[in-house]
C-alpha cells in the first residue's frame, strides 16, 4: 500500500530507447523469460516488459467481506478466478498478476495483530495448507490465462528491520519452502518479489534510516541471505525491493544484490519521487533514485495508481495530465517507455478492472472512475493495448541480434564531479534499428584506474585528473564493437549539467561562456556526498572579470545551505585562495575539508558575472607568506615550561627555540607577555619585543632566547611569546614558570602542611624528568602546602 515518503532528489542522467515489449494473452505461449544486463528477454533474446495488475485473496480486499468469508476456500477460488475472465474478457491486456500471499490465511484466527506488518501471529503450517489450496491454485489458474505471476509474500515489512531480525527470519522460512515446492520451484511462469515496503534498516552506525549507503549495504546483506535460501532449492526470477516504501534504490547501484535473475520491484506514487510537480522533477526524481539500479538490472513497478481525489477510488490523487507537461500519469508512462526496461501494473482493484467496458460517457454524461481521461483505468487500459502490438512470437530474427555499432549516449568526452558516480550509456545497435543499454554487460579497460573505476556499467569518480576508457561489447551473434570514451574528472565543472546555478535562489548559468548570474543574495555552484580534499592545500576560485555583484567564493563541511560556511570576498581582486588547512567557517569553527557538501559563489544577485576557473592545487605558489617555530631538535613547538627561580634569584634559567620564515614581505615581530623577556643573545640585550628582517623574503634558522623576568614573587607565572608578519598565519608560544620562597634544608614548613608534589633538578638547576634513566647527584625539591619548599640533595647511585 502507499505510504508518505519524502524524498530529497538530486539529478542524474536519463536513457532513452526504442524497445520491443512482450505480451501474451489468453491461447498465446509464454516464453521463459531471464534477466540479461539491464533487461528481462525471452529465449529468442527479445527485451520483455510485462503490464499487469495486482490480486490479494482476503475477505476485506474482496470487495470489503461482500463476497466469501470464513476460509472458505472455494467461494475465495471462485470469486477470484472469475476476475482474472472478467478482467481478460473486458479488453484488458495483460500478461502477468502480483498475487499476494495474504496473512488472512496464515495467520492463526482469532489473535490480534497490531497490522500487516506485524508477523506474531503467522503459523507456518497454516501458510503451507494454503499455499498449496489457494496461492497455487490461483497461480496455475493465472497462467492458463496467459499471465505470468509474481508471488509476494503474506503481509508488509514492520518500518524497522535489521539483519538477523525476526521478519528476515520469517521471509527466510517463507520463500525457503515456496522455492523448494515442486509446483513453484523453476516454473518459468512464477517469480518471486521477496518483500513489500520496507522502510527504514539499522545501519552500521546503530541507526535505523533509508538514505545512507551504509544503511544499503545492510539492505544488501539483509536480502541476499533471503536470495541465497531462494537459490539453494530454484532459479525462479526474483524482483528486490528497496528502502522508503520502495522509493529508494541508489545504494544499490554501489553494492547491488548478488546472483543470476535479479530485477528490483519499485512503487511509484502521486508525490513519490517529486512526481507531482510536473514533468523535468518527476524525471529528475527517478533519475536519482531508481535509474541508478535500472542501468544495470531490469525494474518492476509492482504498485501504482492515480485518480482525482473525488473518486475515492485509488491510493494516488493525482490526474493523467500531459506527458511532458502537468500530471502523473501521462508523466509515469514518458519516464518508465524512457527507461526501456521497466515492466509495471495498475493497482486498481481487481473488481474495478472487472466492470470496465471502455465505453466514454455520452454527450452531457459525467465522468466517473473508470471512465474519466484524468483516473488511471481509462488511459492505462488504452496503453496497454498499444503495448500489446508491438512485439511478436515468432522468434527473433538475425538483423534484431546483429550487432551493428556500439555508441555512448553522451558523447565520446565526458566530463564528470569528482565524488560523484553516473551510469554508462553505451547504446549497442542492431541491425533492425532498436537499440539496447549494454552498459552493464560491455568490458572496460582504463589507462588511469586512479581517477575512475567502473562497476556494473555505472562509472565513479574517484579524484580529479582524466583517463580513456576502452570499451568493448560482444553481440549475440558473436560480432564485438569498440569505442573510446575520453573522462575528464573534476571538483568544480563548469558545465550546464554539473553546475547548478539554484542551489539558493533561481539563477542562470551559460557553460559556454561561464556567466553566473544568482537569484537575489543567490547562491550557485556544486552539491557533493562529502567529498574529501584533505590530499590538497588549496582552492583558487578565479573570476573572468570584475566584481560588480559583492561576490565571495564559500565552501560548507555540512550539507545544509543554511549552515556556516568559509567565506571568502573577492572585493577588488579577481582570485581568492583557500588554504584548507587554516579555512575558518564564519561562526569561528575550522573548516573540515574531509567532507565538503557545498562549494560556489554568492552574489548579491545585481549583476551576472563570469567564472574564469576553480580548481585544488598544491603547487608552492600559492604558499602565503609563513613563519616557522622548532626547538633545537627540529620538533615543531607550541609551548616552553619549567622557567624557575626562588625569590631574589632570578631571572630564571635560560630556554630557546629557533625561528623562520619564507615569502615574507615584512619583518618578523616577536613579542613576549609581561613577566618574560627575550633575546637574540644569550646573555644580554633582553627586551619584549625583538624585529627580524628577511633577506628577499626568507629568515634561516634564528635562535631566540626566553627566560623569566627577575624580582617577582612567589608564584606560578603563565604567559605567551606571539609571532606575526604581514600576510602570514601568527604563531604562539604557552609560557609558564615559577619562583619560590628561597629553598634550603633549614626551611621549615609550617606545622600540619603536607607534600604537594615533588620535582627533581641538575645541579645547575635544569629540571629532570627522566630520572629513573640517570644516576649520581641532583637536587629534590619538595613543595608543601604552605609554600615552603624544602631542597636537599640526594645520591642516586643504580638505575
Amino acid at each position: 500500500m502507499m505510504k508518505t515518503v519524502i524524498l530529497k532528489l538530486c539529478l542524474v542522467l536519463a536513457v532513452i530507447f526504442h524497445v520491443n515489449i512482450t505480451f501474451a494473452w489468453e491461447g498465446m505461449p509464454m516464453p521463459q523469460l531471464h534477466v540479461e544486463g539491464r533487461y528481462l528477454k525471452d529465449v529468442s533474446g527479445h527485451i520483455v516488459n510485462l503490464h499487469g495488475f495486482a490480486q490479494t485473496y482476503s475477505p476485506w480486499f474482496n470487495e470489503q467481506n461482500s463476497k466469501w468469508t470464513n476460509f472458505d476456500v472455494a467461494a475465495c477460488l471462485t470469486y477470484n478466478q472469475g476476475l482474472i475472465d472478467g478482467i481478460l474478457q473486458a479488453g484488458w491486456k495483460m500478461n502477468f498478476i502480483r498475487l499476494h500471499m495474504d496473512p488472512y490465511w496464515s495467520n492463526t484466527p482469532g489473535v490480534q495483530v497490531n497490522g500487516e506488518n506485524d508477523i506474531s501471529a503467522f503459523d507456518f503450517n497454516r501458510f503451507k495448507t494454503y499455499l498449496d489450496q489457494v496461492f497455487i491454485p490461483m497461480a496455475e489458474y493465472a497462467i492458463s490465462k496467459g499471465l505470468y505471476v509474481v508471488m509476494r509474500p503474506p503481509g508488509v515489512c514492520p518500518e524497522e528491520i535489521a539483519i538477523g531480525d525476526a521478519y528476515q527470519q520469517y521471509l527466510i522460512q517463507v520463500w525457503g519452502y515456496v522455492a523448494q515446492h515442486p509446483k513453484l520451484k523453476n516454473n518459468p511462469n512464477i517469480m518471486f518479489e521477496l518483500a513489500n515496503e520496507p522502510v527504514d534498516i539499522l545501519g552500521s552506525d546503530g541507526t535505523y534510516g533509508a538514505g545512507t549507503q551504509g544503511h544499503f549495504d545492510k539492505l544488501k546483506i539483509y536480502f541476499q541471505a533471503i536470495v541465497d535460501a531462494v537459490r539453494e532449492s530454484a532459479n525462479n526470477l526474483l524482483w528486490i525491493p528497496g528502502l522508503g516504501y520502495q522509493s529508494l534504490y541508489s545504494g544499490y547501484a554501489a553494492n547491488p544484490i548478488e546472483g543470476d535473475n535479479i530485477g528490483y520491484a519499485v512503487h511509484v506514487y502521486p508525490g513519490w519521487f517529486n512526481s507531482g510537480q510536473g514533468y523535468e522533477p518527476f524525471q529528475n526524481g527517478w533519475n536519482n533514485q531508481v535509474q541508478p539500479i535500472a542501468d544495470m538490472a531490469p525494474i518492476m513497478v509492482t504498485e501504482m495508481d492515480w485518480a482525482p481525489e473525488k473518486y475515492n477510488a485509488s491510493w494516488g490523487k493525482d490526474i493523467t495530465g500531459i506527458a511532458g507537461g502537468d500530471g502523473f500519469g501521462a508523466n509515469l508512462k514518458k519516464i518508465v517507455d524512457s527507461c526501456g526496461n521497466v515492466s509495471w501494473l495498475l493497482f486498481t482493484s481487481p473488481d474495478l478492472l472487472d466492470d470496465f467496458t471502455g465505453i466514454a460517457p455520452a454527450e452531457g454524461e459525467n465522468y466517473v472512475f473508470l471512465n474519466d481521461p484524468e483516473a488511471c483505468p481509462w488511459p492505462v487500459y488504452h496503453w496497454y493495448q498499444e503495448y500489446a502490438k508491438e512485439y511478436s512470437f515468432e522468434g527473433a530474427a538475425d538483423d534484431y541480434l546483429t550487432l551493428s555499432d556500439l555508441v555512448v549516449e553522451s558523447g565520446e568526452k565526458l566530463t564528470l564531479l569528482t565524488g560523484s558516480s553516473v551510469g554508462l550509456k553505451i547504446k549497442a545497435v542492431f541491425a533492425d534499428g532498436h537499440i539496447e543499454n549494454v552498459g552493464s554487460l560491455a568490458e572496460y579497460t582504463i589507462d588511469n584506474p586512479s581517477v575512475v573505476e567502473i562497476s556494473n556499467g555505472r562509472i565513479y569518480s574517484l579524484k580529479d585528473g582524466e583517463a580513456t576508457i576502452d570499451i568493448a561489447y560482444t553481440g549475440p551473434l558473436g560480432a564485438q564493437k569498440q569505442v573510446t570514451l575520453s573522462i575528464t574528472s573534476t571538483t568544480f565543472p563548469l558545465t550546464n549539467n554539473l553546475f547548478n546555478p539554484d542551489i539558493w535562489e533561481n539563477g542562470s548559468f551559460d557553460g559556454v561562456t561561464n556567466t553566473l548570474k544568482t537569484g537575489l543574495y543567490g547562491f550557485g555552484g556544486w552539491q557533493y556526498e562529502g567529498i574529501d580534499l584533505t590530499g590538497y592545500k588549496y582552492i583558487i576560485a578565479r573570476l573572468g572579470g570584475n566584481n560588480t555583484a559583492d561576490i565571495s567564493f564559500n565552501i560548507y563541511d555540512g550539507s545544509s545551505y543554511w549552515g556556516s560556511p568559509a567565506s571568502y570576498q573577492f572585493g577588488n581582486e579577481k582570485e581568492v585562495v583557500v588554504m584548507l588547512e587554516q579555512a575558518k567557517k564564519n561562526d569561528g569553527t575550522p573548516l573540515n575539508s574531509e567532507h565538503i557538501y557545498i562549494a560556489g559563489f554568492w552574489s548579491n544577485g545585481s549583476n551576472p558575472f563570469v567564472i574564469d576557473t576553480v580548481f585544488l592545487s598544491n603547487s608552492s605558489e600559492y604558499d602565503p607568506p609563513s613563519i616557522n617555530i622548532q626547538d633545537i631538535n627540529s620538533n615543531n613547538i607550541t609551548e616552553l615550561n619549567d622557567f624557575y627561580y626562588g625569590i631574589d634569584t632570578g631571572p630564571s634559567t635560560v630556554q630557546q627555540f629557533i625561528v623562520s620564515g619564507n615569502k615574507l614581505t615584512n619583518d618578523i615581530v616577536i613579542t613576549s607577555s609581561a613577566n618574560y623577556e627575550i633575546s637574540l643573545e644569550e646573555t644580554q640585550g633582553y627586551s619584549q619585543m625583538i624585529s627580524i628582517s628577511p633577506n628577499k623574503g626568507e629568515v634561516s634558522l634564528v635562535t631566540i632566547y626566553v627566560r623569566l623576568v627577575s624580582g617577582l614573587t612567589d608564584n606560578m607565572y603563565s604567559g605567551d611569546i606571539e609571532l606575526s608578519s604581514a600576510g602570514a598565519f601568527g604563531k604562539t608560544i604557552a609560557l609558564l614558570g615559577q619562583v619560590e620562597k628561597t629553598n634550603g634544608i633549614y626551611n621549615i614548613p609550617s606545622s600540619g602542611a603536607v607534600v604537594t608534589s615533588t620535582a627533581y633538578f641538575t645541579l645547575l638547576g635544569q629540571k629532570i624528568t627522566d630520572l629513573d634513566n640517570r644516576r649520581g647527584i641532583f637536587i629534590v625539591k619538595e613543595f608543601y602546602s604552605d609554600g615552603t619548599v624544602v631542597a636537599t640533595k640526594v645520591l642516586k647511585m643504580e638505575y
